[in-house]
């Protein structure tokens, strides 16, 4: 398998890695300041688990109308103005005197803007990288996004004891802006990986391409389902502990990171293929414990053994480029990466809708339930029908030489 240190030899590799991790840095400390400011404006878990969460409902349209941009825009281009669309939304998220919905409205054109950059990025990452070089690249690209958190929740929960949520969502706008700066001078120019012009009519097609075979169907939805219910319970965080929330995704990022070297460096391949299922429901059941309202170190500790889970994505992502073609590859990690947000975003307003009427720790657990069983449903679908038994041989029948398998040595017949 590639190394970690080859991979920022290979040009290029660096200042995609450099700016992601500046748009996560900036993501984090801007959701939790945006969801902060509208729990303290409404006193909502709702509005606050959609805050933080709700830019991801509009991936469900991105992907299904502007997703073939990801093989047929060139990817510097697409990249730095996805920056710095959301450096002006962040920014203008943090005008004062904005009303709660009007800060949600802003959600919905960035989400459409989110839908595209995933599709780019990976499908970039995978042009940069070598075939053997795209699981370990990912896996580093997944570490870094776990550091990033970690810093931009723990920063964020530090400068929102000290400043406004406004304060912060500005500098979350100034890391997207520099993101924007490190892909247009760091980049590139690439041509875009496919012909044609980008279209809904040729998104569909190709969607509907990648969600006819049966295997990258099953491999999707276990890409998107458990992973989007657990974050429903994430999205929680600020609601369950107001003033812990940072330590609690801090937490998560952690044990993200953890599962992420686990998974991408130090398993080898014959096993990590068997882990997905394994991984997901550790992603979940430690949720569980969330019923008994737990104090919040048991509550810290739950959540950073669940997040290693998340690393069964990683086997997930390898399994899907299997299976998918070259020339399609930037459209089915974008719809992976689309999907996932999406249900996401469901997921933490389903979440957040029954924490409003019930309480958050009991919204985990359902949740938290529900990923449990959606797993095992889809690992129970995955498996390979069983062949049937022959059927018994007829004594009545006597075999001829005609009935041989010719070279095999075995007869068709059975006495």
């Amino acid at each position: 398998m590639t190394g970690y240190r080859s991979l920022f030899r290979t040009p290029e590799f660096t200042p995609l890695f450099l700016a992601t991790a500046a748009q996560t840095a900036a993501q984090t400390i801007g959701g939790l300041a945006l969801g902060t400011l509208v729990f303290r404006a409404t006193g909502s878990p709702l509005l606050s688990a959609v805050s933080m969460f709700g830019q991801s409902l509009a991936q469900v349209l991105g992907a299904t109308v502007l997703l073939s941009g990801a093989d047929r825009l060139p990817p510097r281009t697409a990249l730095s103005a996805i920056a710095l669309a959301f450096a002006a939304g962040t920014a203008a998220q943090a005008l004062p005197g904005l009303p709660a919905g009007a800060l949600l409205a802003v959600l919905l054109p960035l989400g459409l803007v989110a839908s595209l950059g995933g599709g780019v990025r990976w499908g970039l990452l995978n042009e940069i990288l070598t075939k053997d070089g795209y699981l370990p690249g990912r896996s580093l690209f997944n570490m870094v996004s776990g550091l990033s958190q970690v810093a931009g929740f723990a920063t964020g929960g530090a400068l929102l004891a000290a400043l406004s949520p406004r304060t912060c969502l500005l500098l979350a706008a100034a890391l997207y802006l520099t993101a924007a700066l490190v892909l247009r001078l760091g980049l590139t120019p690439r041509p875009p990986r496919a012909a044609g012009r980008a279209s809904a009519s040729e998104t569909w097609r190709v969607n509907a391409a990648l969600w006819s075979s049966r295997p990258r169907r099953l491999t999707y939805l276990g890409l998107w389902l458990p992973n989007g219910m657990v974050v429903g319970c994430e999205s929680l965080y600020v609601s369950y502990a107001p003033h812990a929330a940072g330590t609690l995704f801090a937490c998560g990022a952690l044990g993200m990171f953890a599962g992420d070297v686990t998974v991408g460096r130090l398993l080898p391949a014959p096993v990590r293929a068997r882990l997905a299922t394994p991984l997901l429901l550790l992603l979940a059941t430690p949720f569980l414990v969330f019923c008994a309202h737990p104090p919040l170190p048991v509550a810290a500790a739950c959540v950073t053994v669940a997040s290693a889970g998340f690393g069964a994505s990683l086997v997930q992502q390898e399994r899907l480029m299997r299976l998918t073609p070259d020339a399609m590859t930037g459209q089915a990690l974008g719809l992976h990466s689309a999907g996932m947000l999406t249900l996401q975003g469901l997921s933490a307003t389903a979440a957040g809708t029954l924490a409003q009427l019930t309480a958050p720790a009991t919204a985990m657990t359902v949740m938290a339930t529900g990923s449990v069983c959606v797993t095992l449903t889809l690992a129970l679908a995955a498996r390979p029908p069983a062949r049937p038994a022959p059927a018994p041989a007829d004594p009545t029948v006597t075999p001829h030489a005609s009935n041989s398998a010719p070279g095999n040595g075995r007869d068709t017949f059975h006495s």
